[in-house]
């Protein structure tokens, strides 16, 4: 059954543990199956205002309403304590039907209860419950606030720019691993490796309604594909990464004697290697370069798509080779081009590299100490082994020079054979969880013999605007469609942090704008 429609089920038809609760206000319980008037007997039950019931019509409020409404419930089988209302809320299938059932609990109408007098500690407590909730739904269903850390999308989105991510423009989805610290990722505060939620409860992926879908160019907040797997005393690394350059270094050491696999059994002895739900993989924010059932290409750093080339961003940047008569650039100069110190740093500035803007590259090329300014252009043919598929015999590509690459959509049907099995292969067995097996050069998916797979989701393809200076999908491949989180919207607050409060840490110009 589709999750939705179990989901729509069980929420229009929930008030039925509430029978013996009608039967008590002299109700007939058959209206517990009514869908939507269930919802208004049972307000007038609690005698909660008219709007209460309304509010249960918005998505994602709803839920917030329904739990107001158990610990009313409650409240009326006179449970004021924490506990028992938390248990309400926890368990309300059972923990309802019971307190109708139970002799031993005594029906109190609404207008006859006491008003309990709250010391100060349970006020704090219930501001504070009711903060965290409703501060998760919002969290959880409409927008997040987020940190650029990186410089991959520069000059769009700056190191220190604090923005809103939007829930709903592709539609929130429903949490992998409900249960969970909030306001964390991953792992809980003051701990470097302990888990922030439990995983013996985990929901299947479901995406509500949005108001559209992912347009090329989005700037888009996803999970990190290739966190599934992570090396915990190396987490800002990729896994698959760490373990290819090992596999390569034991066979350059070993020669003849090397068998594939030792470099892994090395990294999994040597650090802690733990498995992540989607919802908890690192948040990467990238620009989406490529929609499902595109063809991607990329030709001397011209991104193409279908055959047509595709639009730069504006400020997209690329790494420059820069050389001087011997007098070094005054770092006041690179400053004043707005170049990062951590960039600065690694740039001798006699010879060195920077990853610059057409126009900021042009602006170098005038000072008189400045003898050439040279982009960087890996050519065609010239293998980088960390690039995806990593395959150097048939996908010898590197970031400048890549594709023709078909990017999956769901129900479409590609070939298999052994030249495009590494361009499908973790599709097929991660993403969409088939075996997968290779036997004397015969593919075989979930056991059987396979010369095509149709796929069940779609995928997208996301870049970097700082072009060689980007983890994105040229190293690891293609986004499912449930890793994607949000659309970036709106930048409220930007903070250089090369710069200290009295030499201008904000950036008031880059404050309050639109994500481009």
């Amino acid at each position: 059954m589709d999750p939705l429609i179990l989901i729509l089920l069980v929420f229009t038809f929930f008030p039925v543990v509430l029978w013996p609760v009608f039967k008590e206000n002299n109700i007939n319980p058959l209206q517990t199956l009514i869908p939507f008037y269930n919802y208004f007997v049972w307000n007038k039950v609690i005698e909660k205002p008219f709007w209460w019931y309304m509010l249960l019509f918005f998505p994602f409020l709803n839920v917030f309403m329904v739990f107001l409404m158990i610990v009313e419930t409650a409240k009326c089988y006179q449970k004021y304590d924490l506990g028992s209302q938390a248990i309400a809320v926890i368990l309300p299938w059972i923990y309802l039907p019971y307190l109708g059932i139970s002799v031993k609990e005594k029906y109190l109408h609404p207008s006859k209860r006491p008003k309990i007098k709250k010391g100060p500690v349970r006020e704090w407590v219930d501001a504070i419950i009711f903060a965290v909730v409703a501060a998760s739904i919002i969290r959880i269903f409409l927008f997040e606030a987020y940190t650029i850390p990186t410089s991959s999308m520069e000059k769009s989105l700056l190191v220190g720019d604090y923005l809103f991510v939007s829930k709903v423009s592709y539609g929130p989805k429903i949490p992998n691993t409900p249960i969970a610290f909030p306001f964390v990722h991953h792992t809980m505060p003051f701990s470097t490796f302990t888990k922030s939620y439990v995983e013996w409860l985990s929901l299947p992926y479901y995406r509500f309604p949005g108001f559209g879908k992912v347009e090329r160019n989005d700037a888009v907040v996803f999970n990190y594909p290739s966190g599934d797997t992570v090396v915990l005393e190396r987490q800002n690394e990729d896994y698959y990464r760490i373990v290819r350059d090992a596999e390569r270094e034991y066979a350059n050491r070993m020669g003849a004697q090397y068998k594939p696999g030792i470099g892994r059994d090395a990294v999994w002895r040597t650090f802690t290697v733990t498995a992540r739900p989607v919802d908890k993989r690192e948040n990467y924010i990238k620009r989406c370069i490529a929609l499902p059932g595109d063809t991607l290409s990329i030709v001397d750093q011209q991104v193409y798509i279908n055959g047509v080339k595709g639009k730069n961003p504006k400020g997209m940047q690329y790494n420059y080779s820069i050389t001087t008569n011997g007098v070094p650039i005054a770092e006041r100069k690179l400053h004043e081009l707005r170049i990062s110190d951590e960039d600065i740093q690694i740039f001798y500035r006699n010879q060195g590299i920077l990853p610059l803007t057409e126009e900021t590259a042009a602006a170098i090329g005038k000072f008189p100490n400045v003898k050439e300014v040279r982009k960087t252009l890996y050519q065609s043919g010239e293998w980088e082994p960390n690039i995806f598929p990593f395959d150097h015999r048939h996908y010898p590509w590197n970031v400048d020079q890549f594709g023709p690459l078909y990017i999956p959509k769901a129900g479409a049907t590609v070939k298999l054979n052994m030249v495009t099995l590494p361009l499908y292969s973790r599709i097929i067995e991660i993403y969409e969880g088939n075996t997968l097996e290779v036997k004397d050069s015969v593919i075989l998916v979930n056991g059987k013999p396979a010369n095509k797979y149709t796929f069940q989701q779609n995928y997208y393809w996301m870049m970097g605007d700082n072009r060689h200076n980007s983890a994105d999908s040229r190293y690891w491949g293609f986004v499912p469609e449930d890793h994607i989180v949000g659309k970036a919207v709106f930048v409220w607050l930007s903070l250089d942090k090369d710069r200290t409060l009295t030499e201008g840490k904000i950036r008031w110009n880059k404050m309050f704008r639109f994500v481009k």
